[in-house]
Order: C-alpha cells, then sequence, then structure tokens
C-alpha cells in the first residue's frame, strides 16, 4: 500500500516465492534415502539448498519490481524500443532519458547503471545483447554472456542486495530463446557459487511465452533436490561452459609453453616429472594449459597419439556438431518424419524408428540430414536403446550410401554405439543383407552382432510388442500382402494335392 492507502503497483521481491520453495512431485524432498551412493556421478550443477533460495521465477514485468536493480535490455545507443525499455522509460519517467545521453550509448555485452527515478528499483543496469546469425553463434554466446556477467558484476562492485534481470536476448536481435537461456542460467549459477554471499536475490522476471522455457531448464543448473539434479544431468549441453560459465572455444585457448626455446619431447618429458599442483592457476579460458591442436592433428596422421588423446579429438570434434545442430533450423529434415522415438521393447529399452522409404537421399542436405540425427539421439543415447528400421518400399533414391554411414559412425560420440543394443532391420532385401555385411565387416566394427534381419513384422514382435511401436501404414500394408502371399500353396504344394 502507498501512503494515500491506493495498492501499488510494484512487487516486492521479498514476498516472491523463491526457487526451492517451488517444488513438484516432491521434488524439494530432502530426505536419507537421497544421499548420494559412493559411485554417484555429480553434475557439475550440484544440489545447493542456500543458491536456490536466492533465485526467482515470476512472470511478470520487470519494470515493477522492488529491489536494489533491475535489468533493461537495449541497442547499442540505448534508445530501442522493445516491451521491457518502453515499460521501464513510462514508469521511470522523463528524467531517464536525459541521464540516459551522458552514458554516450553502451556497446554490445557492456552493462551501465543510472538511477531508477520513478522506479521501484532505485538502479537500472542498461545492457546490450548481442544480434545473433549462426555463422557467428560463438561470437553471440560470448557476447551474452558478458551482458549477464557484467550485469552481476556491476551489482557486486555496487553492494547491490538484489537484481531484477529482464530476457537480455531480445525477439528483435534473433537470438533462440533455449540457447540464450542456457547462457543466462548457467552464468548466474557460477556467480552465486563464487560471489554468492554479496547478493541475496536474482530474479528472472519472463513473459507467458518465456516461463515455460525457463522452468524446463532451472533444474539443470539449479537442481532442488538429489534426485532432481541426477534426472536432470542427461540433459545438460555439451557445452556448460567453465568455471565462471563462459563459453570456451578449445582451439582458440591460448597455448602457454613452459620453456618456448626447448624441444618439444624434452618439455613433456619435464612436465610429467613435475609434482606440483598447478589448480591455483585458475581455470579461465587464457589460464588453461591446452595441447597443441595443429601438433595434435599431425600426430593422428602419423598414428602417434595415444587412445586418449584420440577420445578427447574425437568429443571435441561431436561438441560441435551438437553444438551447431542445436542452433541451426532442421524443420525441413524434421518434416520428413524419417526418424522417431516410439515406445520400450520387451527389456524396457527406448526404440527409436527409422523409416528409409521417407528418406529423399537425393533431394535434401544429408549434412543437415547428420545434424538432426545428433540432435534427436543425443539425450536418447544417454542410455540403452535400440532400433528400427524398416526398409520397407524403398527406391535407390532412399539407400543411404556407404560413405554417409561411415561418416554418421565416426562422428557420433561413443555413447551412441555402447549404448545401442540392436538394431532391426525390417523388410530386407538380398541387396540390402549383402552391403549390411560388407559395411558391418569391413568399415565399421562392433555393430555386426548387433543386426537383426526381420523379414515379418511378425518376428520384429518377439522383441518388441505391437502397441510399443507407430507403424507407417504403408509398411503394416506391406506386410500384411507379403504375409498372404506366402500363405498361399505354392504351383509344387497345389500339384502334389490335385494331381
Amino acid at each position: 500500500m502507498d501512503p494515500l492507502g491506493a495498492p501499488s503497483q510494484f512487487v516486492d521481491v521479498d514476498t516472491l516465492p523463491s526457487w526451492s520453495d517451488s517444488c513438484e512431485d516432491g521434488v524439494n524432498s530432502d530426505t536419507a534415502a537421497e544421499k548420494l551412493q559412493e559411485d554417484t556421478i555429480r553434475s557439475p550443477f550440484p544440489y545447493n539448498k542456500d543458491i536456490n533460495g536466492k533465485v526467482v521465477i515470476w512472470k511478470g514485468d520487470v519494470a515493477i519490481l522492488n529491489c536494489t536493480a533491475i535489468v533493461n535490455t537495449s541497442n547499442e545507443t540505448l534508445t530501442d524500443k522493445n516491451p521491457v525499455s518502453e515499460s521501464i522509460f513510462m514508469l521511470a519517467g522523463p528524467d531517464l532519458k536525459e541521464d540516459l545521453q551522458k552514458l554516450k550509448g553502451c556497446r554490445t555485452g557492456e552493462a551501465k547503471l543510472t538511477k531508477g527515478f520513478n522506479l521501484a528499483a532505485r538502479f537500472i543496469i542498461h545492457t546490450v545483447g548481442p544480434k545473433y546469425k549462426s555463422r557467428y553463434r560463438t561470437a553471440a554466446e560470448s557476447s551474452l554472456y558478458s551482458c549477464y556477467r557484467n550485469v552481476l558484476q556491476l551489482a557486486k562492485e555496487q553492494s547491490m542486495s538484489s537484481v531484477g534481470f529482464c530476457v537480455i536476448n531480445s525477439v528483435k536481435r534473433g537470438y533462440p530463446l533455449e540457447d540464450a537461456t542456457h547462457i543466462a542460467l548457467r552464468t548466474v549459477r557460477r556467480f552465486l557459487e563464487i560471489h554468492g554471499e554479496t547478493i541475496e536475490k536474482v530474479v528472472f522476471a519472463v513473459s507467458e511465452l518465456e516461463e515455460a522455457t525457463y522452468q524446463r531448464l532451472l533444474p539443470l543448473y539449479f537442481p532442488r533436490s538429489l534426485k532432481e539434479e541426477s534426472r536432470s544431468l542427461p540433459y545438460l549441453p555439451a557445452d556448460i561452459g567453465n568455471a565462471e560459465g563462459e563459453p570456451v572455444v578449445p582451439e582458440r585457448q591460448i597455448r602457454i609453453s613452459e620453456k618456448p626455446g626447448a624441444p618439444e619431447d624434452i618439455q613433456e618429458e619435464e612436465d610429467e616429472g613435475l609434482g606440483v599442483d598447478l589448480s591455483f592457476i585458475g581455470s579461465h579460458a587464457f589460464a588453461r594449459m591446452e595441447g597443441d591442436i595443429d601438433k595434435q592433428r599431425r600426430l593422428i596422421l602419423q598414428g602417434q597419439l595415444s587412445e586418449a588423446a584420440l577420445q578427447k579429438q574425437h568429443q571435441r570434434n561431436y561438441n560441435r556438431w551438437l553444438c551447431q545442430a542445436r542452433s541451426e533450423d532442421l524443420s525441413d529434415i524434421a518434416s520428413l518424419k524419417a526418424l522417431y522415438q516410439t515406445g520400450v521393447d520387451n527389456c524396457g529399452r527406448t526404440v527409436m524408428v527409422v523409416v528409409g522409404r521417407n528418406i529423399p537421399v537425393t533431394l535434401i542436405d544429408m549434412d543437415k540430414a547428420l545434424l538432426y540425427f545428433i540432435h534427436v539421439m543425443d539425450h536418447i543415447a544417454v542410455k540403452d536403446y535400440v532400433l528400427v528400421y524398416f526398409h520397407t518400399l524403398t527406391s535407390e533414391y532412399n539407400h543411404l550410401d556407404s560413405d554417409f554411414l561411415k561418416k554418421l559412425y565416426d562422428v557420433v560420440d561413443v555413447k551412441y554405439k555402447r549404448n545401442l543394443k540392436a538394431v532391426y532391420f525390417v523388410h530386407p532385401t538380398f541387396r540390402s543383407k549383402v552391403s549390411t555385411w560388407f559395411f558391418t565387416t569391413f568399415s565399421v566394427s562392433g555393430l555386426k552382432d548387433k543386426i537383426h534381419h526381420v523379414d515379418s513384422l511378425h518376428q520384429l514382435f518377439s522383441a518388441i510388442s505391437p502397441e510399443q511401436i507407430d507403424f507407417p501404414p504403408f509398411v503394416l500394408e506391406y506386410d500384411a500382402r507379403v504375409r498372404r502371399i506366402s500363405s498361399f500353396p505354392s504351383p509344387v504344394v497345389l500339384h502334389k494335392l490335385f494331381f
């Protein structure tokens, strides 16, 4: 209530429930049954009740929050006309525009401070989010991280107890909401881990369209129980940034040589003899000691790189594909309905279906098809799964060539191969059986024993219940037609019966 007794339009952040107070399905139960086992893999964003108590998600206008500072997302001249800015300007009054002129603009990723004037918030922190283009995704990620980090750093320097964030990646700037939300949440999480004692409350003020994405991704970075932490772990993206949430591109990290003039082999021997703990150096990109990327590639060609180094190199390559898959528009590939998840097999393993007839190999970009496969399968492959491939009524225009299949097999993460338990090849032809044998014998290893050729759906049902598979209609029709033909007596049998 204001002094005259009228209800205030402003919202006090202390009256809003924290993230730790919002529990669903009992995820906030802190019972002895949830105690970690020794072999449990912890999330890089572990359950922390104190940090969760500082975080608030609230659907509403950031301009009406009563907190120390609110965040305004704008353009480089601080004159952007977006819903957040317009609401802040309207409530703050004309003095805000005069104050902004003294700042002489703001560069992308920076944060600048003004008074709140007629707002309930004492201050406004202005920042400029990046314009998003997929080809410059890495630069956009770094700039958006800088926005959140610089806002929080400014709040820390000014001893602010509470900050109300709008969604900085405005629609006008084209940043994909989900990708931006990952950066926002992990940056705030890392800041609270390091500087949590300096700030009491961080509010994410979201719109109705943004709320669902934030509610879905918050448990990944702010799990409300050990159970939710474990359940969220498989859904974390490949790139979770460094210790401060900053995006890291391994190839661009500065490599620091201990003795620039010394031969590489001598230096490596000396490094192995060092029993010194170098963790105090820090985890920032500049401080990390990374192997020489060019040298690694040269050693791969020479066959001299260790298995562990090869695996690390492969993981980096896969992570690049995964990041690209999450940033590109793959709706044209998705519309083909050539790959989809259905039920589970008789052993409770996830069943993924591939419909060969729906893949017009000569008409689509096969690199985008590979990206779509990675996009769909990344979170599926963390557990045991099986593939059902319908070869039914395919033509030469639907056949995936061995080069593409070899590329897919080489690109995907090791979990795809380890957790793939069976491939059911439905309605194979003689030619496809021969091709499969050659591919699994000479091109890839460890796959041959997992291939099961299935001539009829009745055979498939011995491994997967029919209720657990979403069949394309033409597959059912073809199988029924083949069964009718096979059940009809052959001419030899008829001759024996009647003559």
